[in-house]
């Protein structure tokens, strides 16, 4: 079995200078944890997770005000979160590969890359499906 079987083809996406809030909304609407962030010219320079918008907004040490939070999120960009240069896989990568490279970098997603086109994401979410296919009774 390939990345392409199981990926997240054509992923929601964000740019470096969009900010958190935008972030924020489109994983809500996507219902997604994790963006991959690409620049102007569509080429990925990163990756940003919910868990990254979390830190960002959230310190168990300093006491904040909701209007302080709305702050953040509306000036805070993705560039200064997102993790820059993230690990990828390709499409016809085998997906014991891909796991593979999930549990080595201990990471939930991999943006997948044809040359240096961005054609998918695939996630433990997706591994999971396909593995719950598999498990279907009469299916290959």
């Amino acid at each position: 079995m390939r990345v392409r079987d199981v990926m997240t083809a054509d992923p929601v996406t964000v740019r470096p200078g969009d900010t958190l809030r935008t972030v924020q909304d489109r994983m809500s609407a996507h219902e997604c944890r994790r963006l991959p962030v690409v620049d102007l010219a569509g080429q990925l320079c990163g990756i940003i997770t919910d868990r990254d918008v979390r830190l960002a907004l959230n310190s168990p040490l300093v006491m904040r005000e909701r209007w302080q939070d709305d702050m953040l999120l509306d000036h805070t960009l993705v560039d200064a979160c997102m993790t820059p240069d993230p690990v990828t896989t390709a499409p016809d990568a085998s997906v014991s590969g891909a796991i593979d490279l999930l549990l080595r970098h201990k990471i939930s997603g991999l943006p997948v890359l044809d040359g240096d086109r961005l054609v998918g994401i695939v996630t433990v979410t997706d591994l999971l499906r396909a593995l719950a296919r598999l498990l279907q009774p009469g299916e290959a």
